[in-house]
């Protein structure tokens, strides 16, 4: 589609779309700039809360650009929920295809966006497997290729599904219609990964609305398992509900939700082990208000959007940032006051970094993966090269991955995978081996981020928007911190005990330190990170990618290793 400018009159006909088609007075903030992107034929991505509108942004732009749109959801539920979305607009008719859709309907679903009879078609990642839906596809030559929930295809992300990897290549395959991609929550690194791996070509990114004032932000210690079910309980007894309750396995769900039911409250629990059906009947009664609580593992959540819930409690500390502030922004959608409580000790870290620990790729089994799709007359397919490697789907994914970046393997289209020119080059090995350590490495961090939350003496909604890219206040007055502290040069309270040795940190900038604490700063080497704390003549900094690194401060200043990051 050819790049035009948004006028003046292609604004006011944008807001004439949103009021008379889907019943908008109005258009929040970010929206109308998105939509003048995609109109204007650039892809875009938006990184926007649940509940800020992102589907609206490609319902009035549909509605606009001439031909069809493709609409790739995760969730049976979440594309129902959009369709008939869609069906109470004026934009177009919509269908859905996907495992549970009989032939018939897919044939006819298929049948009527080719002739232009269907406007949206609704795709489950898992689609893009076949070759059929991509010959249906490129004979309906769509306009416009939405990805909801896009933070699924990053591994650097917080929910990443190997099937979103087909992508890129579908869109290639496509012809490159005008890309959209959409999520609630994604880290700047996080962005990045979504663009390279969509194949996104100039892409516009609007981030808009991470702050979420009205939800009050609080950790509470314990110093042991019991006391932190026993503060807990007394919190949910307390708190004005619905809420819902994270914890990071089955065994806590299913214990903490039998606790609270004995406690009189209407409770269910939520968790993967669970069967469909069962998930299902549990989701549907919370969001008629048929029970108080919810308590779930992080399989809990995407799709669902319950704007009265009033808490949002998490028993155990999730694995990211990323995590964390998608799972807490489900409270409050309605606007009144919300709580989102952490209960921590840092033992706790552990269970994060045992289920982070595993998957390690040696070079060996890197090799023999390379060495099989080598040995192969043709394009071999992931599960062909599961039976044959013996590898876990998750731990094959990742080999893939890494192996493609090396330039050693090519992920057609189709999903298959096919030998290059440098399928046995020991570098290229080597190579896709250290990419896949510093993935590790990467995690770990992103663990170390989420400690850092837990057990900061600042104010906790600042650490979060900053951790997002937004610029923030220093001071909220609505997390604990801010309200333990209401004097600016109170002092800090004590820390909670760690996990690891770390030097102690004074309070306040040195006179003659180079930055001010908490400064966005870049290194050549190391990228971007925020300066953490001076002692004596050294500095701190937490580096986004590399972790925490300490300097000489006289080198720092002498030889300028370090530049503010405006």
């Amino acid at each position: 589609m050819k790049k035009t400018k948004t006028t003046k009159n292609g604004a006011a006909r944008i807001l004439r779309v949103a009021r008379e088609k889907c019943g908008f007075e109005e258009l929040r903030p970010g929206q109308r700039e998105a939509v003048e992107s995609v109109i204007g034929g650039q892809d875009t991505l938006v990184v926007q809360p649940t509940g800020s509108g992102k589907s609206a942004i490609y319902q009035i732009a549909a509605a606009i650009i001439p031909g069809p749109t493709v609409v790739v959801s995760p969730l049976i539920a979440l594309q129902k929920d959009q369709v008939d979305a869609i069906e109470s607009c004026d934009v177009g008719e919509a269908a859905i295809v996907n495992s549970t859709v009989r032939v018939s309907e897919v044939r006819e679903a298929f049948d009527k966006f080719e002739s232009g009879e269907l406007e949206f078609l609704f795709l489950a990642p898992e689609q893009f497997h076949k070759q059929e839906t991509m010959e249906r596809l490129r004979a309906a030559k769509p306009a416009l290729f939405v990805v909801d929930e896009a933070h699924c295809i990053s591994e650097w992300g917080h929910d990443f599904r190997p099937d979103y990897l087909k992508l890129g290549g579908a869109i290639e395959a496509l012809g490159y219609p005008v890309t959209l991609a959409l999520t609630a929550t994604a880290a700047p690194r996080v962005r990045e990964e979504i663009i390279e791996r969509l194949r996104m070509r100039d892409a516009r990114v609007f981030v808009r609305g991470f702050d979420r004032p009205n939800i009050h932000l609080e950790v509470r210690h314990a110093k042991s398992e019991a006391d932190k079910k026993e503060a807990l309980y007394a919190a949910v007894d307390d708190a004005e509900k619905p809420g819902i309750i994270y914890s990071a396995t089955r065994k806590h769900a299913e214990e903490i939700g039998g606790a609270l039911s004995d406690r009189g409250l209407r409770v269910a629990y939520y968790h993967g082990g669970m069967k469909a059906a069962d998930r299902k009947q549990v989701q549907e009664e919370f969001m008629r208000g048929e029970s108080d609580v919810i308590v779930a593992t992080n399989a809990f959540g995407m799709g669902v959007d319950k704007p009265d819930v009033r808490f949002v409690f998490h028993y155990d500390i999730p694995d990211s940032i990323d995590s964390y502030y998608q799972e807490v922004g489900r409270a409050g959608r309605d606007g009144r006051p919300a709580r989102a409580i952490l209960f921590y000790r840092p033992e706790d870290l552990g269970v994060q970094k045992f289920f982070k620990g595993g998957g390690k790729l040696e070079e060996e089994k890197l090799r023999e993966v390379v060495e099989t799709v080598a040995a192969e007359d043709g394009p071999v397919s992931t599960e062909e090269l599961k039976e044959k490697t013996d590898l876990s789907e998750r731990k094959l994914v990742k080999a893939v991955n890494r192996l493609q970046e090396a330039g050693a393997i090519e992920v057609l289209p189709s999903g298959e995978v096919t030998a290059t020119e440098n399928a046995v080059d020991l570098e290229a090995i080597a190579a896709a081996a250290k990419a896949a350590e510093e993935r590790k490495e990467y995690e770990a961090l992103r663990i170390e981020k989420m400690r850092m939350y837990a057990e900061i003496a600042d104010c906790r909604r600042e650490y979060l928007l900053k951790y997002f890219g937004e610029e923030a206040p220093a001071r909220c007055a609505n997390c604990d911190n801010c309200e333990a502290k209401p004097h600016e040069e109170a002092p800090r309270r004590k820390a909670a005990p760690q996990t690891r040795r770390r030097a102690s940190r004074p309070a306040a900038t040195p006179q003659d330190a180079p930055f001010p604490l908490k400064t966005r700063v870049i290194h050549k080497e190391w990228g971007k990170g925020v300066v953490e704390g001076y002692e004596a003549d050294k500095i701190t900094v937490l580096f986004d990618d590399v972790g925490r690194k300490t300097l000489a401060t006289a080198l720092v200043v002498e030889r300028g290793l370090l530049d503010a990051v405006a």
